[in-house]
C-alpha cells in the first residue's frame, strides 16, 4: 500500500532528526544600530551555510533612557534643561544545532560595543 511506504517514510525521517540538537537562544545588545544588524546578518549567513535552523532576528523594542538636567550649574537664572537620551537595541536569534557546529557559527568577529549572550534552553517538562 502507497499509505504504509508514506509511514515508514515519515518514522524514517523521525530517526534522522533524533540526534542531538540543542535550542540555543543568542542576545545581542547595543547603541549601535548598524553594528548589530551586521553582526545578526553575518550569524544568519553562517547558519544558512551550514544548513541549519535558525529563527530570527527577532527584533525587541528599543529601551530608550533618558536623564533631563538643568543647564545652569549654580542654579539661577532661567530654568533650562537638557535632555540626554540612551536609545538600547537588542536582537534574539533563536538556533537549534549541536555545541561543535556552534562554535564555528559564533567565531565571527564582534564589534566593539555589542554585548553578546549565548544560553541553551531547556524545556520544562508537564506535570501530570
Amino acid at each position: 500500500n502507497r499509505f504504509k511506504h508514506k509511514k515508514l517514510n515519515k518514522m524514517e525521517k523521525k530517526t534522522e532528526k533524533e540526534k542531538p540538537w540543542d535550542h540555543i537562544r543568542i542576545t545581542l545588545t547595543s547603541k549601535k544600530i548598524f553594528s548589530l544588524e551586521k553582526i545578526c546578518e553575518s550569524i544568519v549567513k553562517g547558519c544558512k551555510g551550514k544548513k541549519l535552523i535558525i529563527k530570527g532576528p527577532r527584533r525587541i523594542p528599543t529601551k530608550i533612557l533618558t536623564v533631563s538636567t538643568r543647564k545652569s550649574p549654580c542654579g539661577e537664572g532661567t530654568n533650562t534643561w537638557d535632555r540626554f537620551e540612551v536609545r538600547i537595541h537588542k536582537r534574539i536569534l533563536d538556533l537549534f544545532s549541536s555545541g561543535d557546529t556552534l562554535r564555528q557559527v559564533t567565531s565571527i568577529n564582534i564589534e566593539p560595543g555589542v554585548e553578546v549572550e549565548v544560553a541553551i534552553v531547556t524545556k520544562k517538562e508537564k506535570k501530570r
